[in-house]
Formats: structure tokens, sequence, C-alpha cells
């Protein structure tokens, strides 16, 4: 097993942060030598840096890096990689839902010629009202790569530093951070294991914010068409517009004296035209990104 880092943002933990600090400590002695921990304390206003510092031992081999302000998930996972000393990184959260026992066996995963290894939890674990989102989501994603994914967005994973940093901008610093990096490998046909874990309950209070989150959530879910794999949307789309003015068009001429307007057919069929020309256009641009 080789040393990795393991990236753990804080934002208002302050009641889980002496728990975390002790189960980072149990899942040291597990991990290879020279493994490291580093928390990203994202701006917390409820004194959760405070607290950290106070429980950390001075001779632990976990750091503890601080944003002046609250800047995001991702941007607090960006901060982790920075301050990284090895090649394999692995990160989870602080309020104690996954299970860091499971990191091992992701690990093996690793070994066994993964590039990433993700903790997949079962729908049953997750709060009801997370659910059907989510299963959304995961089906979305798995149309648009063409191959499963059971958990795009788990928070509890091992993957190469250098993916992310090659990723770079295209990750964005929100809570969507995880499934891009997921949408991104599985595209570009890296292996991807996903590892059944158990989701257990959170430690304080929860940060969803219904609103703005599921705001964010159908814009995720444009930009993953847009970005990964636009013809698995728009060619679809398209050729339905396409079948459906046909169909309109062989209507009104079997049956003339119904009202079939040929304005009608024509506007489906340029429709449909247009909106394969623009799938068109968007693969051709991810090509040539991609190739670059």
């Amino acid at each position: 097993m080789q040393p990795i880092t393991l990236i753990v943002p804080v934002y208002n933990e302050r009641a889980s942060c002496g728990r975390l600090v002790a189960r980072l400590g149990r899942l040291l002695e597990r991990l290879a030598p020279d493994s490291e921990v580093v928390l990203v304390d994202d701006g917390s206003t409820d004194g959760s840096a405070e607290e950290l510092e106070r429980t950390l031992p001075a001779d632990t081999a976990v750091r503890l890096v601080r944003h002046a302000r609250n800047r995001g998930y991702g941007a607090a996972l960006k901060t982790g990689l920075e301050q990284a000393r090895h090649d394999w990184i692995a990160i989870t959260d602080a309020d104690g839902t996954y299970p860091l026992g499971a990191l091992p066996a992701l690990l093996e995963a690793i070994d066994g010629g993964a590039r990433m290894a993700v903790g997949a939890r079962r729908p049953a674990d997750l709060p009801a009202v997370r659910r059907p989102a989510k299963a959304f989501l995961n089906a979305f994603a798995s149309y648009l790569a063409g191959r499963k994914i059971p958990d795009l967005n788990s928070g509890l994973r091992v993957f190469r530093r250098q993916d992310a940093v090659r990723l770079g901008a295209l990750l964005p610093d929100g809570f969507s951070f995880t499934s891009t990096l997921t949408m991104a490998l599985a595209g570009a046909g890296h292996p991807i294991t996903f590892v059944p874990i158990r989701y257990g309950r959170r430690v304080g209070q929860s940060k969803i914010r219904p609103v703005r989150d599921t705001a964010a959530f159908l814009l995720l879910v444009c930009r993953m068409a847009m970005a990964f794999n636009p013809l698995r949307v728009f060619g679809p789309a398209g050729v339905a517009l396409l079948v459906a003015g046909f169909v309109l068009l062989v209507a009104r001429m079997l049956m003339p004296e119904r009202p079939f307007g040929i304005a009608t057919t024509i506007v489906l069929a340029v429709g449909g035209l247009q909106v394969l020309a623009i799938g068109l256009l968007a693969d051709l641009i991810n090509r040539r990104g991609g190739s670059s």
C-alpha cells in the first residue's frame, strides 16, 4: 500500500471535530507510513478551526490549512491538492457520514489498476428527500458516460493528484467538484471502481439548501450534457423532432382534409436539424479540446 494524502474540507463542523481527529488518528495507523491528512477549514464561523488546533497533537501527521473566508467545497479540495505531498489523493467529509475504515478497500482497488476508486453509497442510507434527485443524476450520468455510475458525487474516493491538477479550471469551486471529476475520468475512458459503502448519519447541521441546491443541480445536469457527451442528448432530441415532422407530413398527405398545418411540419423539421447541428458542433468542440 502506497502513502496517500487525505484531504478533509471542514466548514462549520465544530460538533464533530473531536471525533474527527480521533478517527483520523486510528486511520493513519492502518495506512502506509508517511501518509498524511490535510484539513482545510473553509472559513468556518463556529470555531471549527480553533477546535481543531486545540485538539490536534503537535507531532501528528495531520495538518490544518485555513481559508480566510468561505470559498466552497471544491475550492477547499483544490487548496488541499496544492498542499499535498503524495501522488495519490483521498478525500472524505468532516461530518462523520463516510466510513474511514473503507479507505483501505479503495486503495486496494487502486493497486488493482483503477484510475479512481469511489465509495458508492446505498440509496437506502441517504435521506429520503435526496433520493429522487440523486437517482436521476446517477442515471443521467450513466447514460452520458455509456457505463454504470452508481454514485456520481460521493465524497469518499481516491484518485491521482495529476488528474485533478490537469483538469484545472474544469473542476468547480462548489459541491459539483466530485461529479465533474467522475464524468471527466469516465468520459476519457479511465477505469473507475465503485466500492459499496455504508453511509452514516451526519454530526451537526446539514449544509443543504433546497432552493439553491436544486438550481445548482439543474445547472449541473445542463453542464454535464454540454461538456461530456452532447450528442447523447442533442442527437435523440433532434431525431425525435425530425421524425415528428415527417410523421406530420405523411399524415397531411394521407388525410388532406385534416387540419395538419404545413408550418408546424416545417418548424419541427428545421428545429430537429438545428438541434442536431448544435449537438454536432458541441461534440466537435469537445473532441478538439480533448485532443489539444
